[in-house]
């Protein structure tokens, strides 16, 4: 089923994607970081079967969340992938040019996301792509915003390096993003969609 193929080629790309933010943290992993490849994909198919397996006997829109939640994983570490790319490439952690960086993660983010969960998150086609941008566009705002404003005005604390504190504020308002993203398109962008729960 196209479940069990796209859970773990998500989980495939999120480890591919992590494997980036490590070598730019310069991080040691304790184990041979090339086993993320493997077991990321094992992971995110055994969560999603387990969540439609609840699904089944709860409530149907658990399997659709599941399915949120692996992409938002994805959208999660192709902005930190995409921030940490270029924080390597040129050495600048603070500034503007660390705005327009995490400006443009968040773009392509943006991209990403809405065809994932309009052709398999909510199966729904006809989803509206400015209705879409829309609903992002006050993620846009706080993603961006907030980030900015721990990096060049907060600065990284004592003890934390630039690079450690420019993924730190990254992820600052993931929780409200996700959580704002997924009822801005349930609702909004892709309203009336029937999640389907049959996939495996």
């Amino acid at each position: 089923k196209k479940d069990a193929l796209l859970a773990p080629s998500v989980g495939f790309l999120v480890a591919a994607l992590f494997l980036i933010v490590v070598k730019n943290l310069e991080f040691k992993l304790p184990f041979n970081k090339n086993w993320l490849l493997f077991v990321f994909p094992i992971l995110s198919l055994a969560g999603l079967y387990a969540l439609f397996r609840i699904s089944l006997i709860w409530r149907p829109f658990v399997f659709q969340f599941g399915k949120f939640f692996v992409v938002g994983g994805l959208n999660t570490f192709l902005d930190l992938g995409i921030l940490n790319f270029f924080i390597l490439i040129t050495n600048i952690t603070e500034g503007y040019m660390f705005s327009v960086f995490k400006a443009v993660s968040f773009i392509v983010t943006v991209v990403n996301s809405y065809f994932w969960n309009k052709l398999w998150t909510f199966n729904k086609r006809e989803g509206n792509f400015a209705l879409f941008f829309l609903v992002v566009t006050g993620s846009f705002l706080i993603n961006v915003g907030i980030a900015s404003f721990l990096v060049n005005i907060v600065g990284a604390p004592d003890g934390i390096s630039a690079k450690l504190w420019d993924n730190i504020a990254a992820l600052s308002s993931i929780v409200f993003v996700l959580t704002w993203n997924f009822l801005g398109m349930k609702f909004i962008v892709f309203k009336k969609s029937i999640p389907k729960i049959s996939a495996f």
